[in-house]
């Protein structure tokens, strides 16, 4: 199959998804063209059966704000045309279900009918979605799409609840790509640059938006290190990042806190983790919790939206409600404190991950597609 992937570049969730999605598509020997405005982050050095369309963005003065959506769904018409695509996978609603809506209609113009699948990550349906202004063209686009995922249960139910949406919905779950770890004595090495052998570390990846809710895993990690030595490592970069500094040092925390900012590969870090927290205020999936879980490092995470899809209370870690500090840090002291069942919970949180492996949902995607382009001709 050619398939066109529309997709955001960036470090977030569907970005990421979208961008391992084609690698693997391209290893079974499938054509993938990412078509967005720069080159994924994921996307590294060259592939083969994978190609990289970048959408100029212009700057005429007559714009205050660029056409993007109107850029984009050109370079999708090009595309199709001159490379014979298949099907356009699109991930994120916003602007790109609607750009390849309307490359869609150009093309029928044209005698060329392609379908276009469209994944809802999250926000698209849960933040920016119930937004007035946008709401109705993402209700339009969820319609008319050859074929709508969502990479969850609950953000399926969100998506029909929010949306009034009659049409059927496929779950295909984000997904994890188990890799080899580095050998004992690497992890055991880079471990001791960060923390003393007594110590335990957490750790937090996020975005450090609002929603992510950094404070409170400053505060649970206050709770924490007063019952037991440990480490903070927080790994990732945005709004609260100088709101969590300031706690830090309001607590006397700050030299038991460690900021790393942007970290491309997350797994390095991971792997010399005792114990992953969550505690946000809504997932559509919990894709950093089951990066946490494939490394085996156990998850405290609040238990919204797609997260107890992924994290098993009582088996993979824990769950509590939403903003209930107390109960996430009396479960993580649980954990640490017990070298027994800290041991049994990292063979679990593995177990679990591995339902999630990518060898089990890649082949979801490829029937998808299959079926879309068979009803299509």
């Amino acid at each position: 199959m050619k398939i066109g992937m529309v997709l955001y570049p960036t470090f977030g969730g569907s970005g990421v998804v979208g961008t391992e999605l084609g690698k693997a598509l391209a290893k079974k020997g499938h054509q993938v063209h990412f078509i967005t405005y720069s080159q994924p982050v994921r996307l590294g050095s060259f592939h083969e059966n994978i190609f990289y369309h970048e959408v100029s963005v212009s700057n005429y003065p007559l714009f205050d704000y660029q056409p993007y959506e109107t850029e984009l769904a050109s370079k999708l018409v090009d595309v199709v045309k001159h490379e014979n695509l298949d099907l356009l996978h699109v991930h994120y609603a916003i602007p790109h279900a609607s750009a390849a809506f309307m490359a869609q209609q150009i093309l029928k113009t044209q005698g060329i009918n392609i379908p276009f699948i469209t994944t809802l990550h999250g926000t698209d349906i849960t933040l920016v979605g119930r937004d007035p202004s946008f709401e109705p063209v993402i209700r339009f686009c969820i319609n008319v799409s050859n074929a709508v995922t969502t990479v969850s249960e609950s953000l399926k139910e969100d998506t029909i609840k929010h949306f009034d949406i009659k049409r059927p919905i496929h779950v295909i779950s984000n997904f994890i790509q188990i890799e080899n770890t580095d050998s004992a004595d690497a992890i055991h090495e880079l471990r001791t640059k960060y923390a003393k052998e007594e110590q335990k570390i957490v750790c937090h990846i996020s975005n450090f938006r609002p929603v992510k809710r950094v404070e409170d895993v400053i505060l649970i990690f206050s709770e924490i290190q007063r019952n037991l030595d440990a480490k903070l490592i927080l790994v990732g970069d945005g709004p609260d990042r100088q709101m969590a500094e300031k706690l830090s040092r309001k607590l006397g925390l700050i030299d038991q806190v460690i900021f790393f900012g942007k970290v491309r590969d997350t797994n390095h870090i991971l792997e010399f983790s005792d114990l992953f927290l969550l505690p946000s205020e809504t997932e559509s999936f919990g894709l950093a919790a089951l990066e946490a879980m494939a490394a085996g490092v156990p998850v405290i995470s609040s238990n919204t939206g797609g997260i107890p899809e992924v994290n098993i209370d009582g088996y993979s870690g824990y769950l509590s409600d939403v903003g209930d500090i107390e109960s996430m840090a009396r479960n993580a002291v649980d954990l640490l404190s017990n070298a027994k069942k800290l041991a049994l919970f990292r063979v679990q949180a593995k177990e679990r991950a591995a339902l999630f492996s990518l060898d089990r949902i890649l082949p979801q995607y490829e029937h998808l597609y299959q079926e879309v382009i068979k009803k299509n001709h």
